[in-house]
């Protein structure tokens, strides 16, 4: 369906916990409060609502967190969204670190792609952001995907005097590996807030100073890799690309087409706003599927027709791991 500014919104980010085995500094570092189980939707509480978000016009899901994989079986709701009529993707977004042993469920259930965040590829670098020592364990989870055949793209947040030196190593991977390497601008969203970031025109800037020989992907060749506010980059003889995602420098909100979905059951029609729809009352209330469906309905139009993360005014918002990531 299309909200009130005309925006076609077909795409569901579905958080199905708030937990994480790791504890990078931007988005859920030690210290930060958990909810309570019995406050998560259980995965037939998630399908019921796919169903309905599919009758919306939603046709792609990605499963997030938190840290999706260190909920129990989550291939069995990767499976149930799969076989839900109408939706035709859905992908999963992971740090990695469990993604190589439940590989083979995800890829029976008919996972279609996934995106893992890795932000340096030295140990210490790594340890310095994460929190934990499991860069290994991430990167025999991607090199297992890519050998699964599963469309794989890198999520790097830069953070200046952080991982400035490994986002050149990181675009590297690009040219030998068939991946998407992605630079996403730190958003001022929880902990992120507080955080110093590198604006995309200047990671581009690095990027190029090496390779100068990157140019725009075709507008055809992009679209392969979805419908979402990535610029992507690449150039003669590289397997794979590069990615940017500017969301404070290059704001997209005109494009946008997506909705979240917490893990405790609030819509989110914007990611920079407080405003939604809280659906795990209504739904655990006895509410049927036509009210269900009309406050879906309703919150999609009403969707806000941008963000303000350039002004200091901006609304402060819940951590990205409660949000969903």
């Amino acid at each position: 369906m299309r909200d009130e500014w005309g925006r076609s919104i077909h795409y569901l980010r579905l958080s199905v916990t708030d937990c994480c085995n790791l504890r990078c500094r931007y988005c859920m570092p030690e210290g930060v409060d958990k909810c309570e189980h019995a406050d998560v939707l259980t995965y037939e509480e998630f399908l019921r609502l796919a169903r309905l978000f599919a009758a919306c016009g939603v046709d792609t899901v990605r499963v997030t967190g938190g840290e999706p994989l260190v909920r129990r079986e989550v291939h069995k709701l990767v499976a149930g969204l799969k076989q839900t009529p109408g939706i035709r993707r859905v992908a999963l977004t992971t740090n990695g670190v469990l993604l190589a042993e439940q590989l083979p469920d995800l890829l029976a259930a008919g996972l279609d792609s996934v995106n893992v965040s890795l932000d340096a590829l030295s140990p210490e670098v790594y340890r310095a952001i994460a929190g934990r020592d499991e860069l290994e364990a991430t990167r025999r989870g991607i090199r297992a995907a890519l050998d699964g055949g599963l469309p794989v793209k890198l999520n790097c947040v830069p953070q200046p005097g952080l991982n400035e030196t490994e986002l050149l190593p990181l675009a590297a991977l690009a040219r030998q590996l068939p991946l998407q390497v992605r630079f996403i601008e730190m958003m001022p969203i929880g902990c992120g807030a507080a955080q110093p970031s590198l604006s995309g025109r200047e990671v581009l800037a690095r990027l190029r100073a090496q390779w100068p020989e990157l140019a725009p992907l075709p507008a055809a060749q992009a679209a392969g890799f979805g419908d979402g506010p990535a610029v992507y980059y690449s150039a003669p003889g590289w397997q794979g690309s590069v990615g940017l995602i500017m969301a404070v420098h290059g704001k997209f909100c005109a494009s946008c087409n997506r909705v979240r979905l917490t893990s405790r059951g609030f819509l989110r029609p914007c990611l920079a706003s407080e405003t939604g729809a809280d659906l795990r009352i209504p739904l655990r209330a006895g509410a049927g599927d036509a009210a269900l469906l009309e406050t879906i309905r309703q919150t999609i139009w009403k969707k806000p027709q941008e963000h303000h993360f350039e002004s200091k005014n901006s609304p402060r918002t819940q951590g990205m791991y409660r949000i969903g990531g």
